[in-house]
Order: C-alpha cells, then sequence, then structure tokens
C-alpha cells in the first residue's frame, strides 16, 4: 500500500486491513446449501404473504405521480458479479438526471411522499425478495452496493473485496445497527460490521438479524 492510501486511512482503518487478511467465510458447503434452501421458500412465503401489499403500494406509487414502479439499478454482489436490484421507486424520476451517482441523505428533496414512507419503514426493498430468489441476494449478508462507490471504498479499504464471498443481504446488521449509509464514514463503519458479520456468521445468527430488524421496523424504529 503506497503513502497516500495511508495519509487518507485512519489507523483503526489500517489495523483493521491487517487483521482482515485471512478473513473467510467460516460457514461449511452444507450449511451454505441450507441457507440457501431456506431463502428460497422464505422468498416465495414472503411474495405470496405480502402480494395484496405489493398490490397496494403500486397504486399508491401509480396514484401520486405516475411513471415507474419499479426501479432498478445495478449493483455489485457475489464474487465481484454485477447484478440488478429492484426496488419499489421512492424517488422522482430525475433523481440522478445529470448521471453522477448520489447517495440519499435526510431530509433528501428527491424523495416523493410515498417514497419517503417506503423508505422510512423498509417498504421499498420488498420487490428483492425477487432477488432472494433469484440467487442474487440472501435474506442476510452484506447490502449491495453501487460499482462507484465500490471504488470509493475500495481505495481507503481493499478488504472491501473480501465480502465478494457472500451473497448481498437483504438484511444486515450493519443496515440494523448503523443504518443506511449517506456518507463514507458511514461505509467503512458498515463495512467493519461486515467483515465481522463475514468471520462469525451462522443461521442461528441469520435468525436473530432477520427477527431484530422485523421487530424493529414493526416497532416504528426509524435506521
Amino acid at each position: 500500500m503506497n503513502d497516500t492510501k495511508l495519509k487518507i486511512m485512519s489507523m483503526s482503518e489500517a489495523e483493521m486491513i491487517k487483521d482482515n487478511k485471512k478473513c473467510r467465510d467460516m460457514m461449511s458447503p452444507a450449511i451454505n446449501r441450507i441457507k440457501r434452501g431456506l431463502d428460497i421458500l422464505g422468498s416465495i412465503t414472503g411474495m405470496i404473504v405480502f402480494s395484496p401489499l405489493f398490490l397496494l403500494i403500486y397504486l399508491v406509487i401509480k396514484i401520486e405521480n405516475g411513471g415507474k414502479v419499479i426501479f432498478s439499478q445495478e449493483r455489485i454482489g457475489y464474487q465481484g458479479k454485477p447484478f440488478i436490484l429492484y426496488k419499489f421507486r421512492s424517488m422522482k424520476e430525475s433523481a440522478e438526471a445529470d448521471g453522477k451517482p448520489a447517495l440519499c441523505c435526510q431530509g433528501d428533496k428527491r424523495l416523493t411522499r410515498v417514497g419517503r414512507f417506503l423508505r422510512e419503514h423498509h417498504l421499498d426493498e420488498l420487490p428483492q425478495l425477487w432477488n432472494v430468489l433469484k440467487g442474487d441476494m440472501s435474506f442476510v449478508g452484506p447490502r449491495p452496493e453501487r460499482k462507484y462507490f465500490v471504488e470509493q471504498i475500495k481505495a481507503i479499504n481493499p478488504d472491501y473485496e473480501l465480502l465478494y464471498q457472500l451473497r448481498p443481504g437483504l438484511f444486515s446488521p450493519a443496515t440494523l445497527y448503523n443504518g443506511y449509509t449517506d456518507n463514507m464514514e458511514k461505509m467503512l463503519r458498515r463495512l467493519r460490521m461486515d467483515l465481522d458479520y463475514l468471520a462469525h456468521h451462522t443461521l442461528w445468527l441469520d435468525t436473530k438479524i432477520i427477527f431484530l430488524t422485523v421487530l424493529s421496523i414493526l416497532s416504528g424504529k426509524k435506521f
């Protein structure tokens, strides 16, 4: 690593890179197959159970401002390969008209009224059940990011690539405890939490993360 990178990296980041060089997915192939089977079963069940909610959200988005209901965006996922992530559209269709990627921040004026509600309660992410079923994602894993921001993170901490061992997740401990990321500091904090998950995740931990996340959403917690 050159001196320039060391200058922009905090000591904690430098120490973490050194400690995580051998970090790898500790789940056995058999347990990973079980996890994938549960993802398939859960995503099918979820799409059936929430189908009335899918229809309701579709209608309110159409009534508010018309246009596309489903928003699609390329993200970087398993093995570093790009995939198309799906969400209910929460922003105006001209949100990134200038072509420059921009993170959603608190009080973002690009959000529609319906979109703000959907995002606050994580309902905009329901279409990602389809991503889980397809195998692009899992129920629990690191949240996928766009290549533009992945490259920025990797410039500071190249250990981001270790996360390519896992399928991205609909739920993650980083989202539960760190919330949405709207700046680089939060992105690096999320990375630390994702790497810790990589080193210690189990089916029991996945179950706990899903339970706590759903409980937080139902209780109205904003994160």
